[in-house]
C-alpha cells in the first residue's frame, strides 16, 4: 500500500511542478506554435527526450486469450516508469520499468461446469521489477484536419527481463515459496499500445496497456508446460518533456502544418515587396512625366523652362528663353582658344562640385565658375556641358540628375551675363563612365560635369 501511495503522490505533484516550469502565454513569452520547429531543420530544433511515471492494475491474463494455469485471475497494483527518446515523428526508444502483484486462483468452475484439477489454490507473485527496451510506433504523425494534434495513437513491441517471486498455496491453506532460494528472472516480449494527450508543451497524458509475454511456465508457482505465463499491465500516467521550454516536443510535429505556415509567410513577405516596387515605379513615373511635360511645346521640359508661353515657332535656347532674331544677330568673330583659356576650364571641372545626390552647386565652386564665365563672355565663346554619374542608383534617375547638374551649371553661368544661346547641356546618366564603377575612386571619377569650349 505504500508504494500505491507513492505512485499517487507523484502523479498529483509532478503536474504542478512542470505547470511552474512551463512559460506562461504572457506578452513576455510567446506561444509556442507548431512552426517553431521547422521542416528541415533536423531533431536539434526539438525536445526528444521525456521521462514518465504511470499507476494501474496487473492481472495474470492478456486481451490476446489462451490458457492460464489458474481459473479465476484478480486485478492489483502495479506502478512504473520510463525514459523515452523520440527518433523520428513516428518512432521513438523507451526504456521501460513495471513493477507490482499479481494474484489468481481456483475459485471459479471450468467450461465444462468441473472445478479445476490443479494441486494449488491460489497463488501471489511479487513482481519486484521488469526492465524493458521498447520501439514505440506513434499512428497518426501527420494531421491534414488541425495544425496541432492534441491526441495520437501508439503501438509498441520490444524485449526484456523480468524479476519475480511467486508463492503457491494449496487447497489445505499452505503456503510455499515456489523458488525460496531466491528470484526468478525470465525474457519476455512486452506488446501494447496507448492513446496520448497533449496537456501542455512539456506535459502529455499517457494511457496504455501492454502484454508480457514470457519465456516461461513459472509466473503463478504452478509449471504446466508447454503453455508459457502472461501478465499484462493496463495504466495511466503522465509524461514529462526535458530540454529547452521554447522548442516544441517532437512527437508532436505536424510537418504540413509547419510547412504552411512558412508559405504563407513567405507569400506575405513578397506582397509587401512587390507593393513597394510599385509604389516606387509610380514615383518614377511620376518624376518622368513632369519631365517630359512641355507646355509651350519648344522642346524645353517646364521642368527648366525659364521663358513658359514661348509663341509657336520661335527658336529657343537651352532655358526655354527665344533665341534672337536671324537679323539682329552680330557676324560671329573667329577667336584663338589658348592654353591658358583651357587650363581655367580644366580648373573649374575639378572645383565644381554638388550636394550629395542633388544638382545644387556648392559655393566653393562659384569663383571658378566666375573665371568661365568671364572668358566666355570676354572671347565670345560657346560651351557644351556633359552632366555624368555613376550606376549607383536606377537608371532613369541617373539620366535626370546628370541633365539636371548640367542645366544647374547653365543656369548659374547665365545668371553671370553669359549668352544662354552660347551654352548647350545635356545629360548622359551612366552610359559614358571614364573609371571603373567597382571601386569609390572610380565612381568618384565618373560623378562629372564636363565642359567643351569652341
Amino acid at each position: 500500500m505504500k508504494k500505491i501511495k507513492w505512485v499517487v503522490y507523484l502523479l498529483t505533484v509532478l503536474p504542478l511542478a512542470s505547470m511552474a516550469q512551463t512559460p506562461s502565454t504572457t506578452s513576455e513569452t510567446a506561444e509556442v506554435t507548431p512552426s517553431s520547429g521547422g521542416v528541415f531543420g533536423g531533431s536539434k530544433n526539438f525536445r526528444t527526450f521525456s521521462i514518465g511515471i504511470n499507476g494501474g492494475v496487473l492481472i495474470p491474463s492478456v486481451a490476446t486469450g489462451g490458457s492460464n494455469d489458474f481459473s479465476k485471475w484478480q486485478v492489483n497494483y502495479g506502478y512504473g516508469a520510463y525514459l523515452k527518446w523520440q527518433l523520428l515523428h513516428f518512432l521513438a526508444l523507451r526504456g521501460d520499468f513495471v513493477a507490482g502483484k499479481l494474484k489468481a486462483d481456483n475459485s471459479r468452475e471450468l467450461g465444462n461446469g468441473q472445478a479445476p484439477n490443479s494441486p494449488y489454490a491460489s497463488f501471489e507473485t511479487s513482481l519486484k521489477w521488469s526492465g524493458s527496451l521498447n520501439a514505440v510506433f506513434n499512428l497518426a504523425t501527420i494531421n491534414w484536419l488541425h495544425k496541432q494534434s492534441a491526441a495520437t495513437l501508439y503501438v509498441s513491441v520490444g524485449g526484456g527481463l523480468a524479476g519475480y517471486n511467486p508463492k503457491v498455496t494449496t487447497p489445505g491453506g499452505v503456503t510455499t515459496e515456489y523458488k525460496p532460494s531466491g528470484v526468478i528472472k525470465e525474457f519476455f516480449v512486452p506488446v501494447g499500445a496507448g492513446l496520448k494527450f497533449k496537456l501542455s508543451e512539456g506535459v502529455n497524458l499517457d494511457l496504455g496497456y501492454t502484454m508480457h509475454y514470457l519465456d516461461g511456465d513459472n509466473l503463478d508457482g504452478y509449471n504446466k508446460a508447454p503453455s508459457k505465463d502472461k501478465y499484462a499491465y493496463g495504466y495511466a500516467g503522465l509524461e514529462f518533456s526535458l530540454g529547452s521550454r521554447s522548442k516544441p516536443q517532437l512527437q508532436w510535429h505536424n510537418a504540413p502544418a509547419v510547412m504552411y505556415d512558412q508559405l504563407e509567410a513567405s507569400r506575405n513577405q513578397l506582397k509587401l515587396e512587390l507593393d513597394a516596387e510599385k509604389e516606387n515605379n509610380a514615383k518614377l513615373a511620376a518624376s518622368v512625366a513632369k519631365l517630359q511635360a512641355d507646355s509651350d511645346g519648344d522642346g524645353v521640359s517646364d521642368l527648366f523652362d525659364k521663358c513658359p508661353n514661348t509663341p509657336a515657332g520661335d527658336k529657343v535656347d537651352g532655358s526655354g528663353c527665344p533665341l534672337p532674331k536671324p537679323d539682329t544677330v552680330k557676324p560671329e568673330v573667329k577667336v584663338i582658344i589658348t592654353e591658358d583659356d583651357r587650363r581655367l576650364v580644366r580648373e573649374a571641372i575639378a572645383n565644381l562640385e554638388f550636394a550629395t545626390g542633388k544638382a545644387d552647386i556648392k559655393p566653393s565652386s562659384f569663383a571658378s565658375l566666375d573665371r568661365v564665365a568671364d572668358l566666355i563672355k570676354r572671347k565670345n565663346l560657346s560651351l557644351k556641358l556633359a552632366g555624368h554619374t555613376d550606376n549607383v542608383g536606377k537608371d532613369a534617375s541617373n539620366m535626370i540628375l546628370s541633365k539636371n547638374r548640367a542645366e544647374s551649371v547653365k543656369a548659374y553661368l547665365v545668371g553671370k551675363g553669359v549668352n544662354p544661346s552660347r551654352i548647350e547641356a545635356t545629360g548622359y546618366g551612366e552610359t559614358q563612365p571614364i573609371a571603373t564603377n567597382k571601386t569609390a575612386a572610380g565612381r568618384q571619377q565618373n560623378r562629372r560635369v564636363e565642359f567643351t569650349i569652341y
